[in-house]
């Protein structure tokens, strides 16, 4: 399966005030998602095995380090034998980094909310328009309403990949 995201991250300094925004215009919580993502390495892109109660995928994508909103083409495959995978890949691919987080999964229309607690770096919030190729302006425009409406700071936005921030914390964000 095939889509684009337009995204935007940022750091959360106060994660109950994104809830509050959300519960107050009846976002669909999906629920908790305690998420370990293996990331390998990959000649093009990135490339991640994600296992969690919730959402369990392999997902191969492109994303600019960008601290403007950010299309992300995302193919993903969906799996219910994540241990399998994860072996098989692992013998044959160099793991990267492994991150590790509490997800927190909200969705008002097409339109899907993370606050996110990741191991070693902190609270985030990512908001993603998901659609199909064709719509990123409509996508674009989705994301940065939600981020003015949410009150994002500028000097919050994050660039670079929860993979990248693991692997250098003190490199420069796009």
């Amino acid at each position: 399966m095939s889509h684009v995201n337009m995204e935007i991250k940022a750091r959360c300094p106060d994660p109950d005030r994104v809830r509050t925004f959300l519960r107050a215009r009846d976002a669909r919580f999906v629920g908790t998602d305690h998420q370990v993502d293996t990331y390998f390495r990959c000649p093009k892109g990135r490339l991640k095995l994600r296992q969690g109660p919730i959402e369990t995928a392999l997902i191969q994508y492109h994303r600019a380090d960008s601290r403007d909103t950010r299309a992300s083409n995302v193919h993903l495959y969906k799996t219910t034998d994540s241990a399998a995978l994860r072996e098989l890949l692992s013998s044959a691919l160099e793991i990267d980094v492994v991150v590790r987080k509490q997800r927190e999964i909200f969705f008002i229309d097409n339109v899907k909310f993370h606050i996110d607690n990741v191991e070693g770096l902190g609270s985030f919030v990512e908001i993603e328009a998901i659609g199909e190729f064709g719509e990123e302006e409509r996508l674009r425009a989705q994301c940065d309403l939600f981020r003015e409406r949410l009150g994002v700071e500028e000097g919050d936005i994050e660039g670079r990949s929860y993979s990248d921030l693991l692997r250098d914390p003190d490199g420069a964000s796009g």
